[in-house]
């Protein structure tokens, strides 16, 4: 196999390297382990019955062939736009602003998603803050205040995602621990009924691992990121793993068969343990939704700033503060359409299909690995060069094919109405700038 060494990219320009493999890992554990973790072991449980922790575990074979494409393509081109920059240099600027537009707009739509549903929370608790004036103010404080830490410097944007994962996964420790050590006190439970689809529950299952993409948008700015990124995604996964297994089973010992009709079921679980444990994990679904936003905020604007710095888009969008070094406009710009999203509620429609998005750009990720493994590209430092890494594209794109299989026609005819509008700004920007020359 030839090597093909590359310069540092243009993108990167004027970026500091300084977001170390603590902090990455800790921005992809808050990026995967979103506010969904505290529902969710309630839908697996309708979907799977007690079968459940299985299902996670093959979502985790499944996704574990994903990750391992990212890791070596991370190694081998850490370069801002994180799963962008890989295809884009695999398969051209087109395919690669496809991919990058993907990932993109099921960021912004999530982010709008959980800052809605975190003012829905606070409005449960403050009635001013349950519609109108009130419910704006609490999604703009919560953006804003989160963006502004962002414009400051990215070691600070960094580090607010470290210490919301942090107190974000203290509940979920919590929960298991208590209901680790309470069961044997408790009266017994059934065990949860057969579900309604084991392939309903693996659908559940992969977009609960989803979201390390987003993070690896400012791949630009890590530090020695031929080795941080493969042991910042390989740690993070694997800890997510455990965690959800460990949430679902001790949910299913501590709830039994009532898991499956369960709002809040951690919320609930905790509460047959002890009152004052279910209100802190209500507290922790808060927090975590504000951590989620916090990841988001971090790489996510960074794929705006890749796409001008490449002249994909206005060139404003590809400025970088004198005195902060960070891609200030971006930022702004991203968390404004959130707010707005937010606020409107109007794009509920579309969440269903941001995460056939997922899927699409993981496929194509997958297959730049594979590009870039056998081209020996190489950018900063050693690269991760894995036997398995051909084997491991092929069974990553061919789980993400199949699922978008079984999705329905009207989510698959979203997934292409994306892909058509991608690509008519892509010729856009194009024309406009052969016009410019």
């Amino acid at each position: 196999m030839s090597v093909t060494a590359i310069e540092g990219l243009s993108r990167d320009s004027g970026l500091l390297r300084r977001i170390g493999p603590l902090a990455l890992g800790a921005a992809i554990v808050n990026g995967v382990v979103g506010a969904g973790i505290f529902s969710l072991p309630a839908s697996m449980s309708q979907a799977a019955g007690p079968l459940a922790p299985v299902a996670y575990l093959l979502c985790a074979i499944a996704m574990g062939m994903v990750v391992t494409c990212f890791a070596e393509a991370g190694s081998r081109l850490p370069t801002s736009g994180g799963v962008y920059g890989y295809v884009n240099h695999a398969f051209g600027p087109l395919t690669g602003f496809l991919c990058g537009m993907l990932t993109w707009m099921a960021s912004v739509l999530a982010c709008g998603g959980i800052a809605a549903a975190f003012a829905g929370t606070v409005g449960s608790l403050v009635p001013f803050a349950a519609s109108g004036l009130g419910r704006a103010i609490v999604i703009l404080l919560a953006i804003g205040g989160i963006a502004g830490v962002n414009l400051r410097g990215v070691a600070g944007g960094a580090g607010l995602v470290s210490v919301s994962t942090a107190i974000k996964l203290l509940p979920l420790f919590l929960f298991v621990a208590l209901g680790a050590l309470a069961v044997p006190g408790l009266a017994a439970h059934g065990a949860a009924p057969p579900g309604d689809g084991f392939g309903r529950a693996l659908i559940l299952g992969i977009f609960a691992f989803c979201g390390m993409e987003t993070v690896l948008g400012a791949s630009g700015e890590v530090a020695n990121p031929h080795r941080t990124l493969p042991l910042a995604l390989f740690g993070a996964m694997g800890f997510v793993l455990v965690l959800y297994v460990a949430i679902q089973l001790v949910a299913q010992h501590v709830l039994g068969a009532d898991l499956a009709h369960q709002v809040a079921p951690l919320a609930a679980a905790a509460a047959r343990v002890s009152p004052v444990a279910g209100a802190i994990l209500i507290a922790g679904a808060a927090l975590s939704m504000l951590g989620w936003i916090a990841s988001d905020i971090l790489g996510a604007p960074r794929l705006l700033f890749a796409f001008a710095r490449d002249g994909l888009l206005p060139n404003m969008l590809g400025r970088v503060s004198s005195n902060t070094h960070v891609p200030y406009v971006a930022i702004i710009i991203h968390s404004a359409i959130a707010a707005s999203l937010a606020i409107s509620g109007s794009f509920a429609g579309l969440v269903v299909a941001s995460t056939l998005n997922t899927a699409g750009l993981y496929f194509l990720g997958c297959g730049a690995a594979w590009v870039l493994h056998r081209r020996g590209t190489q950018m900063a430092g050693l690269p991760l060069n894995l036997r398995i890494l051909p084997l491991a594209a092929v069974l990553g794109m061919a789980s993400m094919a199949l699922l978008i299989g079984v999705a329905g026609a009207q989510e698959i005819i979203g997934l292409f109405a994306v892909i058509i509008v991608s690509t008519a700004i892509y010729f856009i920007m194009r024309f406009l700038a052969d016009r410019r020359s």
